[in-house]
């Protein structure tokens, strides 16, 4: 396993230890304020952020002219679709050029440092603005690469010998979600409306269409897509990293009741498209090769295309999971890594384009649920209440099984060390809504 600690990096705007966004970061996402209701590109530093248009704008690029004409175009845009669409070389140096920008002893000072007219219009305090989803996204697809999730929920329905189907370590099995309801963290969803069988022993089995009583969470990754490919072209495992423009966290809502008694034989449907939640800032794929790891073994020979050369294929990113009640309970439900993943982001890029699927700048992936083997590792609900037969403990002394109306789910990823430059996501959060009535 590669080491995750990285010597600190000094910027010269003031960064908490804590800072999910150091120096190192450099996320990516769109903003607003109260000043500025436009949508815009910027990147978080610390506990500010960096208003990409203003500064583009300004001559902020000056120092890298090749790109200076380019900025002031992708960074009015309100996604980040055009920037991505510019490939990982230029994505690369634009991150470089910024970090050189906001270093401590910076190259430039004269950009951004000692400009204070640019500086007091450009550097936001991030309590000052709005995120809004960070891309425009296409098409969604929600892969199931978390193994011992697959194993955990197997193994409640089919017993452990029976848990995973013949299929999962032969390739990335995953399903078409809706993209329309994605959401970027912070935007309360509705419980939603759905046939459930609410008698499972009744005879014949009668539906009702009634608000769904078991809403989970997933922890999730997801990743946007930065590259097409030609349709009838697929990518090449060895080539799909040049298809990632980054990462985000993503809490994929599920109502497990109105999912059992849909799902067969097409699979997820109303009980996933109700709500997908996503963090605002896209950390690029660059930032997080530091952390490089390796994940599950797969016990079996794979397909030729599937092979990977690099053994460390995953990321060591710690995730947890809060579940906060209508009234201020915090309880940490979950802790686990990214690395508990079987498949990586190239090969579903190559298995999800195997047939000639053609992907789109702003698509976005996730890995279905990231689960570790043991109690408090659980990236659902469904696993932590063995699908609701048990209680969920909270630290106010409550118990429930699965979300309540009113109830918070609060995702966080970090990774690293305190003491080194964090390379964090922020918080991915999301609040339950009562289901609105129809008339």
């Amino acid at each position: 396993m590669r080491m995750a600690k990285m010597p600190t990096t000094k910027s010269w705007v003031a960064i908490p230890p804590s800072s999910h966004f150091s120096l190192a970061n450099i996320p990516f996402g769109i903003i607003s304020s109260a000043k500025d209701a436009t949508r815009r590109p910027a990147i978080a530093i610390g506990e500010h952020v960096l208003d990409l248009a203003a500064f583009a704008q300004s001559g902020g690029f000056q120092k890298l002219p090749s790109f200076q004409y380019t900025a002031t175009i992708v960074f009015t845009s309100s996604t980040l679709n055009s920037f991505a669409a510019l490939g990982r070389p230029t994505h690369r140096t634009v991150r470089q050029y910024l970090q050189d920008v906001l270093s401590e002893n910076t190259p430039y000072p004269e950009v951004l440092k000692d400009n204070s007219p640019l500086r007091d219009v450009a550097l936001i305090p991030q309590a000052e603005v709005q995120n809004h989803l960070p891309l425009s996204i296409g098409d969604y697809t929600d892969f199931f690469a978390g193994r011992n999730h697959a194993f955990n929920v197997g193994t409640l329905f089919r017993g452990p010998q029976n848990a995973l189907n013949p299929n999962y370590n032969h390739l990335p099995v995953a399903y078409h979600g809706r993209a329309s309801s994605v959401v970027v963290s912070g935007i309360a969803l509705h419980r939603p409306w759905g046939q459930v069988l609410l008698d499972p022993t009744a005879d014949p089995k009668t539906p009702s269409f009634v608000p769904a009583r078991r809403i989970d969470m997933e922890l999730e990754m997801g990743m946007f897509v930065t590259k097409e490919n030609t349709l009838g072209h697929p990518v090449p495992v060895g080539k799909a990293e040049d298809h990632i423009f980054g990462y985000v966290l993503m809490n994929d809502w599920s109502a497990r009741d109105i999912q059992t008694w849909e799902y067969v034989p097409l699979g997820p449907f109303n009980a996933k498209n109700f709500g997908t939640t996503i963090s605002p800032w896209v950390v690029l794929a660059d930032a997080l090769e530091p952390f490089r790891t390796e994940g599950l073994d797969n016990p079996n020979e794979l397909q030729s295309y599937l092979r990977e050369s690099r053994k460390e294929n995953q990321y060591d990113i710690k995730l947890e999971v809060d579940l906060k009640t209508s009234d201020g309970d915090v309880t940490t439900i979950t802790r686990t890594s990214s690395r508990n993943l079987l498949w990586s982001w190239p090969q579903m890029i190559a298995h999800h384009t195997a047939g000639g699927c053609n992907l789109r700048i702003g698509d976005l992936f996730g890995t279905g649920t990231i689960s570790g083997s043991d109690p408090g590792t659980y990236g659902s609900i469904l696993e932590q209440t063995k699908a609701g037969k048990q209680s969920i403990k909270l630290s106010g002394g409550g118990e429930q099984k699965f979300v309540q109306d009113g109830d918070t789910i609060i995702i966080r990823g970090v990774a690293g060390e305190i003491g080194s430059d964090l390379v964090g996501f922020g918080e991915c959060a999301g609040t339950i809504l009562p289901a609105i009535q129809y008339s």
